[in-house]
């Protein structure tokens, strides 16, 4: 089941997905310091403002 529309934080795969995007371009962006991630206990997270913020999807 994917929950990915209704989490507030993504793994960098359904990050991808959700702006439409390849994984690499995630990745890029996190190690640029474009995308903002988060540490939730042993998993790094996208939070899903943040990512929309950087695609300017929101303001």
């Amino acid at each position: 089941m994917n929950r990915s529309q209704d989490c507030l934080a993504l793994t960098m795969k359904d990050a991808a997905k959700l702006v439409g995007v390849d994984y690499r371009t995630i990745k890029l962006g996190i190690e640029s310091g474009t995308i903002p991630t988060i540490q939730l206990g042993p998993r790094r997270m996208i939070p899903r403002a943040g990512l929309l913020r950087a695609f300017g999807v929101v303001p």
